[in-house]
């Protein structure tokens, strides 16, 4: 019987105990599903923020992409890679689906824009290569362009004071002679026409033919032997200056640390006037025919003499600057001609041979964006002492004719267009020897 009664009192018992858990089990629902609500109502929220940033982040890059796709295609076009209709974009190949725990990408735009900062990274370091391809082209240093026409105009003024002393010196403090003070101001204006020709991807041929204008004031203080006379004569002179042809080659292009390297070579034609044989004007003599003042009836345009250049470019892009420097040097060839002696009484035939020089150079310019550039350079050339040479006698040096030019120059460059770019140069002598501004404006107009 009490076997019968444990055996009536179970299924009682297990009506109990799933009650208690059906009463347990309705209790903790609504906390589950409140909890849940929190989050999906959270999620929503989070999900429209993100969707709100990356909005706005495709709008900020957008106008970035556009210029990075134009830059593309106007590069592409003017090294004849794709006609004159823009390519379409290609298909982006499609995003890997995230994995657990990790936040969607961003979806591609449709109309081909930057969605990542990598992108946009990318499409702003693009946008710098107009920019830096006017820089190489001032360098020379550019050689994916099939023809280039340059148009330059250079002012320069010099102005030169030299003290002259005509007698001797008594009792070591009084001197006994003439005391005159010269001063020189010239001002040249020279046109600059330029073709450079490429002829590969590594070779570029260059042809620049200058036309000079050139006015020089003479003035001389003591004339007459009166300390307060002062004399004055001016001279012109305008024509053909000397042509130049030259080639650039590039050695080595631009990898890593290493800079693009150019080899430079050049040879100038006596193609303007000399300055030897011009005829000159007497002004001012003594009392013996002592040549006292004179000055020639016209101004050369040129040496006279051919001459060879040979010399080494390198340019190292490093974002945001561009680096740049040169070295090389300049031999001149022995030229004769039929009067090489500056007083006009007399004439003698015999050579001239200029000194040789050594140039060099350094600079760094900053692309502010796809259009504008800003440069900052040092240039310095050394020329030895000239020779001069009548019939029957020995080479004699020409006291005076050695120099060290050396100026601190100033450029900017701005593409006008997909062909053209201005540009513009002031250079501020450092030296005598070197003029004392030189402003200058090119544009070269790419076919």
């Amino acid at each position: 019987m009490i076997r019968n009664h444990q055996t009536a009192a179970a299924p009682g018992l297990r009506l109990a105990i799933l009650a208690a858990l059906g009463a347990g089990t309705s209790m903790l629902a609504p906390a589950a599903f409140a909890q849940d609500a929190g989050d999906e109502a959270e999620l929503l929220q989070l999900s429209q923020e993100l969707a709100a940033l990356k909005a706005s982040y495709a709008q900020e890059v957008r106008r970035l992409r556009e210029l990075d796709m134009q830059v593309q295609a106007l590069q592409a076009r003017l090294a004849g890679k794709v006609p004159a209709t823009a390519a379409p974009v290609a298909a982006a190949p499609p995003a890997p689906a995230p994995g657990p725990g990790q936040a969607a990408a961003p979806p591609p735009s449709p109309d081909g824009y930057a969605s990542t900062a990598a992108e946009a990274e990318k499409a702003k370091s693009e946008a710098m290569s107009r920019s830096v391809a006017d820089v190489k082209q001032q360098a020379r240093a550019l050689f994916d362009q099939k023809l280039v026409i340059e148009n330059g105009l250079t002012y320069n003024r010099y102005d030169r004071k030299q003290l002259t002393l005509n007698g001797f010196l008594a009792l070591d403090a009084i001197f006994l002679g003439n005391i005159a003070i010269e001063n020189v101001e010239s001002d040249t204006l020279t046109y600059n026409l330029a073709a450079r020709w490429g002829v590969s991807p590594n070779l570029t041929l260059n042809l620049d033919v200058p036309y000079i204008a050139r006015k020089t004031v003479y003035q001389k203080g003591g004339a007459g032997g009166a300390a307060a006379a002062i004399a004055q004569e001016q001279t012109t002179g305008n024509g053909i200056g000397d042509a130049v042809a030259s080639l650039n080659y590039r050695l080595l292009g631009e990898r890593g640390a290493r800079p693009e390297t150019v080899l430079n070579f050049g040879l100038t034609m006596p193609t303007g006037r000399e300055p030897y044989g011009i005829p000159w004007r007497v002004l001012e003599r003594d009392d013996d025919d002592f040549i006292r003042f004179a000055v020639p009836e016209q101004q050369p345009t040129g040496n006279g003499a051919w001459q060879a250049s040979i010399g080494v470019s390198a340019v190292k892009t490093s974002d945001p600057a561009i680096l740049f420097g040169n070295i090389g040097y300049t031999y001149s060839f022995r030229a004769s001609f039929d009067d090489i002696d500056s007083n006009p009484d007399t004439v003698n035939p015999g050579d001239v041979r200029l000194g040789q020089s050594f140039y060099y150079g350094a600079g760094v310019a900053f692309a502010f964006n796809e259009r504008t550039s800003f440069s900052m350079s040092l240039s310095n050339r050394l020329s030895a002492r000239a020779r001069t040479r009548t019939e029957g006698q020995p080479w004699l040096k020409v006291i005076g004719s050695d120099a060290n030019a050396a100026m601190f120059n100033l450029g900017v460059t701005y593409a006008m267009s997909r062909h053209a770019t201005m540009v513009g140069l002031l250079g501020i002598g450092l030296t005598p020897d070197a003029p004392d501004f030189s402003l200058g404006f090119k544009i070269p107009y790419s076919l």
